[in-house]
């Protein structure tokens, strides 16, 4: 009987030292020297990735992120997305300019999103883009006035692979932040006061739905075209189970601004934010446990898959899970 009751003793605490030493080290931090915040990330394959963020910084890997390589664009426009809609031809957005490469990103080319002529009352920002296919596109953002203040809503459509845009009309005049598509024909935008915009034709018509927040919304990521999510300011979480007809909010005790939310499958999502938060859901977003992430730097992009996934943010933070 002592014999049974040591070794279950030994047991529990051999399992009670392993599992939190387990759960502590899921994600791996480091910095590197960016010469300012580091916005986005987006990796092609396990190896080859790329991470952007201020002044026009831009570095890809092809080791898992063991190394970096700096890529010079000649901009100082702060790069707000990087997309790649396969494995040669990706995007990056920044400020103003949106930059092209089809071989991989050996090469990138400024395209023009707008003519002179095109915004007589303001400026335009692009801070987000993904396509459909490989011809069909969507950017988003917003207009800035001289005061850079936001006074227009800003979706830009292209039929042609991004080689030339049209401005979209939508009825919002509010900053739009991130869009994701489904299939060829759907399509969600977030972005301030909850502003939530819906397409059902590719993005050639859009209209409103209800959020139930008034809080900024940072990202929004759909797995098909009924399960989506978006995050935003002060611990804002939102879940649709149809398709954005209705927006529920999922209470938390994290009251941090989220900045991503990523899904690698239907059940396994992640959730980066404010103060170096990183929350985790295995119940499709049902509920949230947090994640110890080395960090208190904030942190802004976000790239997760069912093998691998980084986080970036402030300073030039950099963080890989590990499986």
């Amino acid at each position: 009987m002592f014999k049974t009751f040591a070794i279950l003793l030994l047991f529990l605490s051999v399992h009670f030292v392993i599992v939190p030493a387990v759960a502590q080290s899921s994600w791996s931090t480091t910095k590197i020297a960016a010469n300012g915040d580091l916005v986005a990330v987006y990796f092609t394959s396990e190896d080859d990735g790329w991470i952007a963020g201020d002044n026009g910084y831009l570095a890809s890997t092809q080791d898992g992120g063991r190394s970096w390589t700096k890529h010079d664009l000649k901009t100082t426009e702060t790069i707000n997305e990087i997309y790649f809609r396969n494995e040669k031809n990706g995007y990056l957005v920044a400020g103003r300019k949106m930059f092209l490469t089809s071989d991989a990103g050996r090469t990138w080319r400024e395209t023009v999103l707008f003519s002179p002529g095109d915004f007589r009352t303001g400026t335009p920002e692009f801070l987000s883009i993904r396509f459909a296919d490989k011809k069909v596109g969507i950017v988003v953002g917003s207009v800035l006035n001289r005061n850079e203040q936001v006074i227009d809503s800003l979706v830009m459509r292209t039929e042609d692979g991004g080689e030339t845009w049209q401005r979209i009309s939508v009825p919002s005049k509010l900053e739009l932040f991130h869009l994701d598509f489904v299939g060829d024909s759907k399509v969600w935008v977030v972005g301030d006061r909850g502003v939530i915009l819906h397409s059902d034709d590719g993005g050639k018509t859009w209209q409103k739905q209800e959020s139930g927040t008034a809080r900024t919304l940072y990202n929004v990521d759909f797995r098909d075209s009924k399960d989506g999510y978006a995050v935003g300011g002060r611990g804002t979480i939102l879940r649709t189970e149809n398709g954005g007809k209705n927006w529920e909010p999922v209470a938390t005790n994290f009251p941090s601004t989220f900045m991503r939310v990523d899904f690698a499958d239907d059940k396994n999502g992640w959730i980066v934010g404010h103060g170096g938060t990183i929350l985790r859901s295995g119940d499709r977003g049902k509920t949230w446990i947090k994640q110890e992430s080395g960090t208190a730097e904030s942190l802004y992009g976000l790239f997760m898959t069912r093998r691998y996934g980084w986080t970036v943010g402030a300073n030039g933070t950099i963080s890989r899970h590990l499986k």
